[in-house]
């Protein structure tokens, strides 16, 4: 009995661990940008219909939630191949486009770059699956469930993974 109680508090430690810290979400205009028109991007408008996995991106400027818009890719009779449905982070993409965390935000219509990102300046952090990333933080792939966290002006413990919908 001592070892299955020693293997449940393992587990609940991980569990609490793994557990997202909650964050506020940013409030005003500055925090809640619209999906705006796309500026340039390598990306066409996309086939209706054409088969699509999801990413989730999560976020924070100054230690608090940026939203990621409702509608970015989609609307006047345009499809990109990365689109936002809702306003939770999950990104809806073509994987034959193979599109990068840098198209996302050309089709959304905002910067990204190293020093900051949609109107937040600073050094950029970013994270993939929970490991940090060393690279340009426009390469990073969106990838089937892949969970990217991106800060500027604080850090916030990043998620490792995110419970995608069926």
């Amino acid at each position: 009995m001592p070892g299955r109680l020693f293997a449940m508090k393992r587990l609940l430690a991980f569990v609490l661990l793994a557990a997202p810290i909650p964050t506020p979400i940013g409030f005003g205009p500055r925090y809640q940008l619209p999906a705006g028109p796309p500026s340039a991007t390598r990306l066409a408008c996309a086939q209706p219909g054409a088969p699509r996995d999801l990413a989730h991106v999560e976020l924070f400027a100054n230690k608090l939630v940026l939203l990621l818009p409702k509608g970015i890719g989609s609307g006047a009779g345009c499809d990109y191949p990365v689109r936002t449905t809702t306003p939770f982070g999950v990104v809806e993409f073509a994987p034959a486009a193979r599109p990068t965390l840098g198209d996302l935000f050309d089709v959304w219509g905002q910067p990204l770059s190293g020093r900051g990102f949609a109107g937040f300046r600073g050094a950029v952090s970013a994270w993939v699956g929970g490991r940090r990333w060393a690279g340009d933080v426009r390469a990073i792939p969106l990838r089937r469930h892949a969970e990217i966290v991106v800060e500027v002006g604080g850090y916030i413990p990043p998620h490792s993974f995110y419970l995608f919908p069926r």
